[in-house]
């Protein structure tokens, strides 16, 4: 696929692309996904949903304020006449963003793509060191931070000038501080002419969230951003322009970016942001704001079961899981207590989003599902032949997104004629329903068996004394490798032999035999991303 004219002068992010040979199959099949040359997705976000449902309802809320269509334009507007008028930012030029999930990111976010940038979001509780990584990938001219997020930032940004922006309007600034993005947007124009950028000019540069622990940024358009609405959410969480999206994800994880920025601009919906909260009190925000569609990892939806609360979400009519697997338990006690049908979603960080999932009565508990209108899928085996139905293989998935690397030499490991394969082990059934099985690093090989580590920890998940685990392959000499899992207990019960032996004839009992841990260590907390995400290398490495 040729590639069109480039709006960017600064041609970093078109010179590192992966070599067009070794790019996944793209398709377009969906009418929806005929996108323009010429395409900002900002303004396709904003200007043109304000264009078909007005600028005053509202789009972005905070526990304590709420910012219209009309304001997040005027201000993300703003934030792009400042980049460009006062940093002198040049399209193409990175701008690096860091701060919690709330209105001022989402519009600074905005305003970086109306000025041609290109943003690249970053989890606001990064270290020195791994911000240190980014810039060094990245090479951003500016950050923009949340004024409580800038020392370990400014430690580290060298020649990137860093503006700084308030948590809320209440915040803002009043005195005339250089570096203050704030106080220099309220001195120039509301209105600005976004950068016709190209479709296939990047938007945006994304870090994996790191489960490996090796750092990898994935590259994505313009028309990617778009391509996620127009598929997932459109037909699977069919959204409406009266849903009000909330969700723990952070924007700079792109399962959030999508939840939580893209799916309810597409359709001028609104998005209540949260910086954080427990899962009682995420209960308790959606309750009070009555929102319709919520976005978390299986982690949460466990946690808001046990604190006695999901009973009272009325209001939910969407529940979509990412992240990792949902286990079915949860997805059954969730149905139970409050009508609503998770969608156990598959997606990741290189394609942008979710890929396969299945939605209301398509739903078939256990499986993550089917994919998504756009996106085709297949089960392979290690010479990349596909594997017939029942039998577990390599899942590979194409369609209107699909993976980049920024530089590097792990392209063509993710990518493999034309599929994006994505690190899982699945089985697809007679009626094309896909079921997940491990990661495709955590299926444990002991005695020639293979044994998928989340079925381990779904088994030990069930013991009424444990509050979660995770099961990782440890090298053993006789066996090659034995199952070791990593369990975490609730308060006062103690982690003794005794204990260890009772859950080893827990797991005996309900899966065969070989699958049992023979190995088990008690900890406080499993290691995870800020994202939720299990970092099972973490346990291999202790």
């Amino acid at each position: 696929m040729k590639l069109l004219p480039s709006a960017h002068l600064d041609t970093f992010c078109r010179d590192n692309l992966p070599a067009e040979q070794t790019w996944p199959e793209l398709s377009f099949d969906l009418p929806e996904l005929q996108y323009p040359d010429r395409l900002n997705c900002a303004t396709a976000l904003l200007e043109d949903t304000i264009a078909v449902h007005g600028g005053d309802r509202p789009c972005a809320l905070a526990p304590h304020e709420t910012w219209s269509y009309d304001e997040v334009r005027r201000c993300s507007n703003r934030i792009a006449n400042v980049l460009v008028s006062e940093c002198g930012l040049v399209p193409g030029q990175r701008v690096l963003l860091r701060g919690p999930n709330a209105p001022w990111l989402l519009a600074c976010w905005l305003g970086v793509l109306k000025a041609g940038g290109v943003v690249v979001t970053t989890m606001p509780l990064l270290r020195r060191t791994e911000l240190a990584t980014l810039i060094e990938l990245t090479r951003p001219a500016f950050a923009l931070c949340e004024q409580r997020f800038t020392d370990d930032l400014e430690a580290v940004a060298g020649q990137v000038r860093v503006l700084t922006y308030p948590g809320s309007r209440a915040a803002a600034a009043t005195t005339g501080e250089g570096d203050r993005l704030d106080v220099l947007a309220a001195a120039v124009s509301e209105d600005f002419d976004a950068v016709q950028t190209s479709s296939d000019d990047v938007a945006m540069l994304a870090p994996t969230s790191g489960t490996t622990g090796q750092p990898k940024v994935t590259m994505h358009f313009h028309r990617d951003v778009l391509a996620i609405a127009d598929t997932f959410g459109k037909y699977t969480i069919q959204a409406t322009p009266d849903d009000i999206f909330t969700g723990t994800p952070p924007l700079a994880f792109t399962f959030g970016l999508g939840a939580l920025a893209v799916f309810p601009l597409r359709i001028g919906a609104s998005v209540l942001l949260l910086e954080r909260a427990t899962p009682a009190e995420l209960a308790e925000l959606i309750a009070e704001h009555r929102v319709s569609v919520l976005s978390t990892a299986p982690t949460a939806y466990r946690a808001i079961l046990r604190s006695g609360k999901a009973s009272t979400l009325t209001s939910l009519r969407r529940c979509v899981s990412a992240g990792e697997h949902l286990p079915e338990p949860v997805w059954q006690q969730w149905y139970s207590e409050t009508g609503v049908k998770i969608i156990n979603g598959l997606g990741s960080t290189e394609m942008l989003h979710v890929f396969i999932a299945a939605a209301d009565e398509q739903i078939v508990p256990g499986a993550t599902g089917i994919p998504v209108p756009g996106y085709q899928a297949c089960v392979l085996d290690p010479a990349g032949v596909p594997v017939p139905d029942g039998q577990a293989g390599r899942l590979a998935v194409r369609g209107p997104t699909g993976c980049r690397y920024l530089s590097g030499d792990r392209q063509t490991v993710y990518v493999q004629d034309g599929w994006n394969l994505t690190g899982d082990t699945y089985i697809r059934d007679s009626s094309g329903y896909y079921w997940y099985q491990a990661r495709s690093d955590d299926m444990i090989v002991s005695s020639g068996y293979n044994i998928g580590a989340p079925e381990v920890e779904w088994v030990l998940d069930q013991h009424p004394d444990v509050v979660e685990s995770a099961v990782i392959g440890s090298p053993d000499p006789e066996r090659g490798a034995v199952v070791h899992a990593f369990v975490v207990l609730r308060d006062g019960v103690s982690g003794d032999a005794a204990k260890v032996a009772e859950l080893q004839a827990f797991a005996k009992a309900q899966i065969a035999p070989y699958k049992y841990p023979r190995r088990i260590d008690f900890v406080d907390a499993l290691p995870r991303t800020q994202t939720g995400k299990l970092q099972r290398y973490r346990l291999r490495s202790d």
